[in-house]
């Protein structure tokens, strides 16, 4: 992959990565940082990458570094109760993005990352497939649970807006 190339795979991709690995992690900053770190790994192996296959190499280098930054995080844990702008209310909002949102958080990180990967950004299976390292089948039957947990969640009635 030549200069020219890596930056006009920058310009069509940046995007798109970073999407996907903002609606999985929800924090910005942090996103930046994995995308960053994707790109510029991108950057140190760009001699090793065909151009035809930066798109496949960049999401799939993302996600990974996604998965490392979720583990790491995990080890972290951070007392939220004692924030005092976090109150419960007896209200119950009908928010759609906002049942959405809670329903893509009862996934586990992969299946989340497959819904994503799929119904958001619009992958083919095969590419989600090389993208997380799965094989076709196992992406179609973890999509098809993750679907099936989201649709359990959302028709709930405290949830049905």
């Amino acid at each position: 992959m030549t200069e020219r190339e890596y930056n006009q795979c920058v310009k069509e991709y940046a995007d798109n990565v970073y999407r996907f690995i903002l609606k999985n992690l929800g924090h910005e900053a942090d996103a930046q940082d994995v995308v960053q770190g994707a790109f510029e790994k991108m950057w140190i192996n760009r001699q090793q990458i065909q151009n035809e296959k930066c798109k496949s190499y960049l999401f799939t280098v993302a996600y990974h570094q996604m998965i490392d930054h979720i583990r790491k995080n995990k080890r972290i844990t951070l007392k939220e109760e004692f924030k005092e702008e976090i109150k419960v209310t007896d209200q119950q909002q009908h928010d759609t993005k906002k049942v959405l949102n809670e329903a893509l958080n009862k996934l586990t990180d992969i299946q989340k990352s497959l819904v994503m990967l799929k119904d958001y950004e619009g992958y083919s299976y095969q590419e989600i497939g090389e993208i997380t390292g799965l094989n076709e089948s196992q992406v179609k039957v973890y999509l098809h649970r993750a679907r099936l947990l989201l649709r359990e969640y959302i028709v709930k009635p405290e949830n049905v807006i």
